[in-house]
């Protein structure tokens, strides 16, 4: 059973009067809700009603047909108003003259004048029309009624009735009495249902052109992606940027806002088209609208591309169709041409393909290459590619430093002169030294003899940042990582960079999110060759490319981290970058560890053999000879400066300043003497082992 509870309360408007008693109401308990006042329920109720889903679906559904209408009422008329009128030739003439095409501003002019007189040729015609109708009206009156007469006469002269005479003008009277009737019929329903008619025309010619605003459209035409790039739909974008002289122009040229489009043509997974920008409107303000264009293009931002060609206020629009850019390409010619070759000098490595479709390929010569980007974007696959082209030049030779250590490098074990993998600060301490070393290497070189001809000498280290950012400091408290001017890492770096490419010595190196702490300026500037995976900010990419780059468009920091996986950003001489661009977006080849593998077996195959040292020996005690039976390896004969080259690389401190008389006296001494073959110099791998097992049996023998 419910307990009635009562609740006092005073009166709301108590009885006037000073000393009035007070009023008590009593109100029975009820709950909460009930107690919500009206108002307040209602407008909770209107509130659910205005925002429910059906109710903008609605809104927008009378929206958008009410506009359709009106704005085909708007093309009607304007239609009309161009056919009726020279506005047409006027805009076509309008936008010829600020295009600075004035041929064809001469040829619409011409055209407009054509029409003005045919206009008034009509116009005269119609101030004598009215007479000649008369004299028509008059003399077809009159000929129509002898004829009927005349039918009449013959008629009654063959039926032998003389009322048949006026039997054919009575029947066509009757006729037309017919058809006022039929006109006073229909006539008032015509009157009514003709506006409906008329608003029907209206709305069908909205409706065919989309004449609403994209938030009135429906879904399904909201939604039009993919949609094919034409004039119409680029002068649209343009148009709706936010750019208020270039709205403001693009209005002024009508329809004709086109003229600002070079040709739209074919550009391998998209389109390309340059827009000349009117005046008052400069390049940099559409750059930085890349979003908003894109979108208004209906492509993504990573779709749409903006660069600056060669000729005045232009800039350049690659569009790519709608997700085209997801689609994997082909598979890099170093996999699929087991014959191919590579050439140093004047070959050019197969790198991928660029925006248009066309192969992308790299010019290594005397280049030195820096490539950075994010972790796992594929920077190491795209550094390795470039090596392994460069392995089927057998002339090349390699220091390598991988300092991720997880064998991303290890098909190249047999193939560089040195070969150092790992992550620690002693592998930092070793890379350095093998830099150093290339350094010496390089100083030898610079005092050889005026035209000598050295073969390529490729220092490549991957994950550099490891050893800028490496703390540790050797025994005379020289740091090995940072940017100061006893750094050695860094100094190294860039004593190769300032005069290693005079002498073919080349620095290559790899690293991610670069900063000023881990890829410092004068390093990072160094770079002949520079490119650039997804990075995360402008100024990365600034680091990454240089200003001028990036002020020309380059924008690694719009690729997408992950999906765009293996997309570089190349600023370089060395590929071919269209004119007035100042970089380039390339596609790599995907090589996997079995394809890398296969191709250094090829590299190995055409070459004498290579030792490659695991380490660097620092100080120690060397056997010249047994280190020359070490860099001879299993080649029956290797030419002598490239046992001098590999001794040096093996020890700079023991054998950097070697020269072929210091390779010759070693040699005579044990009788294993270089001699010519072929014409140059060779040392023979069974001469030495002779000379080295005699030597050796001889110590046993007086042990």
């Amino acid at each position: 059973m419910t307990e009635n509870v009562v609740h006092l309360h005073k009166s709301a408007d108590p009885p006037a009067g000073e000393n009035a008693p007070t009023v008590l109401t009593v109100v029975p308990d009820v709950p909460p809700a009930r107690l919500v006042p009206l108002w307040v329920r209602s407008g909770r109720a209107v509130k659910t009603a205005a925002t429910h889903e059906r109710t903008k679906t609605g809104v927008r559904a009378v929206a958008r047909h009410g506009l359709y209408t009106f704005n085909g009422g708007r093309i009607v008329a304007r239609r009309t108003w161009d056919g009726r009128t020279g506005a047409r030739y006027e805009r076509m003439l309008r936008a010829a003259e600020a295009a600075g095409n004035f041929e064809v501003a001469e040829e619409w002019e011409e055209r407009l004048q054509r029409f003005r007189e045919a206009r008034h040729r009509r116009r005269m015609d119609l101030l004598h029309s009215p007479v000649e109708a008369a004299k028509g009206v008059a003399v077809g009156t009159g000929m129509g009624i002898g004829t009927l007469v005349a039918l009449g006469v013959v008629m009654a002269i063959n039926n032998g009735d003389v009322k048949d005479v006026i039997t054919p003008l009575a029947a066509t009277i009757d006729f037309i009495a017919l058809l006022i009737r039929i006109v006073q019929i229909v006539w008032g329903p015509a009157l009514t249902i003709g506006p409906f008619l008329a608003l029907l025309a209206l709305w069908a010619v909205g409706s065919k052109q989309q004449a609403a605003p994209q938030w009135a459209l429906p879904a399904n035409a909201r939604s039009s992606e993919g949609e094919p790039i034409t004039p119409s739909i680029v002068v649209k974008a343009l148009r709706d940027l936010g750019i208020p002289a270039l709205r403001n122009a693009i209005k002024e040229m009508g329809d004709a806002g086109a003229s600002m489009l070079g040709p739209i043509t074919i550009a391998g997974c998209g389109v390309e088209v340059d827009v000349t920008l009117p005046s008052g409107v400069s390049t940099n303000e559409v750059q930085n609208k890349r979003r908003k264009l894109a979108e208004n293009l209906t492509r993504h931002e990573y779709e749409v591309f903006i660069t600056i060609p060669q000729a005045a206020r232009t800039v350049r629009l690659w569009i790519a169709d709608s997700g085209a850019l997801d689609e994997p390409i082909g598979p890099s010619p170093l996999v699929t041409d087991e014959t191919m070759t590579a050439d140093y000098a004047k070959g050019r490595a197969p790198w991928g393909q660029d925006l248009r479709g066309d192969a992308a390929a790299i010019s290594l010569y005397q280049r030195h290459l820096l490539i950075t980007g994010l972790s796992n974007q594929g920077k190491t696959v795209a550094l390795r590619s470039l090596a392994l082209w460069l392995s089927l030049d057998k002339s090349v030779q390699f220091l390598m430093g991988d300092l991720k250590g997880v064998g991303d490098w290890a098909m190249f074990d047999g193939l560089a002169t040195t070969l150092i993998q790992g992550p620690t600060d002693e592998h930092v301490i070793q890379v350095t030294e093998m830099v150093e070393g290339a350094v010496d290497e390089m100083n030898r070189r610079l005092q050889a003899s005026p035209g000598t001809q050295f073969p390529p000498l490729i220092v490549l280290v991957d994950e550099a940042q490891v050893a800028f950012m490496c703390p540790v400091k050797d025994e005379d408290k020289r740091p090995y990582g940072g940017s100061k001017s006893n750094s050695r890492y860094f100094m190294a770096v860039r004593k190769i960079h300032n005069q290693g490419r005079a002498v073919n010595v080349l620095m290559w190196q790899g690293t991610q999110d670069p900063t000023d702490q881990n890829l410092p300026k004068l390093v990072r500037e160094g770079a002949h060759t520079r490119a650039s995976l997804a990075l995360g900010t402008e100024s990365q990419a600034r680091m990454a490319l240089g200003d001028k780059a990036v002020d020309g468009g380059a924008a690694p920091n719009l690729l997408r981290p992950g999906l765009d996986r293996g997309t570089l950003v190349v600023a370089s001489d060395g590929i071919a970058i269209p004119a007035g661009q100042s970089s380039i977006t390339v596609r790599t080849h995907y090589i996997d560890d079995d394809g890398a593998v296969a191709i250094t077996d090829r590299a190995k195959a055409m070459r004498d053999g290579v030792t490659t040292l695991h380490a660097i020996e620092r100080g120690e005690e060397h056997d010249p000879l047994a280190d020359i039976a070490a860099v001879v390896g299993d080649a029956p004969r290797v030419r002598t400066k490239d046992v001098l080259a590999r001794l040096a690389t093996r020890n700079a401190d023991a054998y950097g300043g070697w020269s072929f008389i210091d390779l010759k006296r070693v040699l005579d001494d044990v009788g294993a003497e270089p001699y010519k073959s072929d014409g140059v110099m060779v040392v023979a791998r069974d001469r030495v082992a002779r000379a080295l097992a005699n030597r050796d049996g001889s110590a046993s023998d007086a042990g």
